[in-house]
């Protein structure tokens, strides 16, 4: 199978300092690549280079047939179609839920409203919020907006979701709420590159597992080897400094894939 994403030898420097170095990944439709290391490794700046906030240095990014590092304005075509999620959930603040979610697809795909409201009606239901649709996002919980914004970023209908540590700034008994939506679109067979310091999370959910050290990728593989036995004293080192969270266990098969992969 073709990759979705094409990443290829991308560097990308602040003030001197280079943050990638030379960094390549593949991720093929339906797979979920979860990306963990120290604080300052890269993990993010490379997201946000995928997305296009930040324009790489040297290399080239290719979604599918399309080479993205160099489309400049253009980039917002590109963002329709990759969806991301952040730390903070970047909700209008004085806006209702409903009108949150529909403000993209209307305004920016053009959908027809009714169309929009139907799905993300059903959408809200999914993620237990239901009830929220009318609420204004000051009465919701750090939990309930971060799901909201997961269910923002499915509306667009993105062919890759790019999460960046999204249950940073949550509570410690909120974490599993947003986990565990992310867990049901990785079993709905979403697209995903995720950034975490969750590791539980981070073992339950990936289909592959990104180390990155020092802006390039130290170390890989699929989680059952990786979080059991990683390979270099570096990533040893990494997990045995974390307390794992709790996070629903995403089913698999023998071969440390999807069941319906």
């Amino acid at each position: 199978m073709e990759p979705i994403l094409r990443v290829k030898e991308i560097y990308k420097g602040f003030d001197g300092n280079g943050v990638l170095q030379g960094v390549s990944l593949d991720i093929r439709e339906g797979e979920v690549v979860v990306i963990i290391g120290p604080s300052g490794c890269g993990k993010s700046t490379l997201l946000r280079c995928i997305n296009g906030l930040e324009k790489i240095d040297r290399g080239e990014i290719w979604l599918r047939d399309q080479r993205i590092s160099d489309l400049g304005k253009d980039m917002y075509r590109v963002r329709q179609r990759i969806g991301m999620v952040f730390q903070s959930y970047d909700l209008f603040p004085h806006m209702k839920v409903m009108d949150n979610l529909l403000l993209g697809p209307v305004k920016a795909l053009k959908k027809p409203r009714e169309e929009v409201e139907a799905e993300a009606v059903e959408m809200l239901r999914r993620v237990g919020l239901a009830d929220k649709a009318q609420a204004l996002p000051r009465t919701l919980s750090g939990g309930q907006k971060q799901r909201v914004a997961l269910v923002r970023a499915m509306l667009m209908h993105p062919e890759l979701l790019l999460l960046d540590e999204i249950t940073a700034a949550l509570d410690p008994e909120m974490v599993s709420e947003v986990l565990n939506v992310v867990i049901d679109l990785a079993e709905q067979g979403m697209t995903m590159a995720i950034v975490t310091h969750e590791m539980r999370f981070a073992e339950a959910v990936a289909d592959r597992v990104l180390f990155m050290e020092q802006g390039v990728i130290a170390e890989e593989g699929v989680p059952e080897e990786f979080f059991r036995e990683p390979r270099t004293e570096r990533a040893r080192r990494f997990l045995q400094s974390f307390t794992y969270a709790s996070a629903r266990k995403r089913p698999r098969d023998p071969a440390g894939m999807p069941e319906d992969a």
